[in-house]
């Protein structure tokens, strides 16, 4: 009884050393799921507000159309646009000039969502190319009622200089071809970001 006291009493501190060390090792190795951070451990200055002008070209027919129906309800049809989803890759312009100079894309989906009206979904990036936005997006996400005048979106976020981006949008019918569906639309867009 002894012996098996004695083994036991050199076995006991090195089992305790062991589990200590993995304790230890698993309280270094867990990270916690959130915390709260100061705005400059994240190199962010002083917050700003921006105003972006340009001209957004949504091109539906022509030799090189930026905005295809990639989905549609079986009831979609001529007099009512409703359950149609539409990809864009659309030129964003410095004037209504499709041939104006290129600052950027708007990039993304939207969706006819009423029965009675002409009012879209839109989810959507400007994917900006020149100066010191280039590389940077906005990201939009709202209801679109084309009809109006002017018709508000909100700016969800950004990304680059847009970092924690949070604004609106606001859209007007610059021209709209009936024929082909073409149109141009003016944005002034007014965002808050670091």
């Amino acid at each position: 009884m002894a012996k098996i006291l004695l083994k036991l009493s050199s076995t006991v501190p090195f089992v305790l050393t062991i589990l200590s060390f993995f304790s230890i090792f698993a309280i270094i190795e867990s990270k916690p799921f959130s915390r709260n951070l100061s705005p400059s451990s994240l190199a962010l200055k002083r917050e700003k507000l921006s105003h972006l002008h340009f001209y957004f070209h949504d091109i539906v027919i022509g030799k090189n159309p930026t905005s295809i129906t990639v989905a549609q309800a079986p009831t979609t049809n001529a007099s009512s646009p409703f359950g149609a989803v539409v990809m864009i890759d659309d030129p964003l312009t410095i004037n209504p000039d499709f041939n104006s100079k290129l600052v950027g894309k708007a990039q993304g989906i939207y969706a006819y969502t009423s029965q009675t009206e002409v009012s879209v979904l839109m989810a959507y990036n400007f994917a900006f190319m020149e100066g010191k936005y280039n590389g940077s997006n906005l990201s939009v996400l709202g209801s679109n009622s084309v009809l109006f005048p002017v018709r508000e979106l909100p700016v969800v976020g950004g990304s680059g200089v847009f970092r924690f981006a949070r604004g609106y949008a606001e859209a007007r019918t610059h021209s709209f071809d009936s024929k082909t569906g073409n149109a141009v639309v003016e944005y002034d867009v007014y965002v808050f970001h670091y």
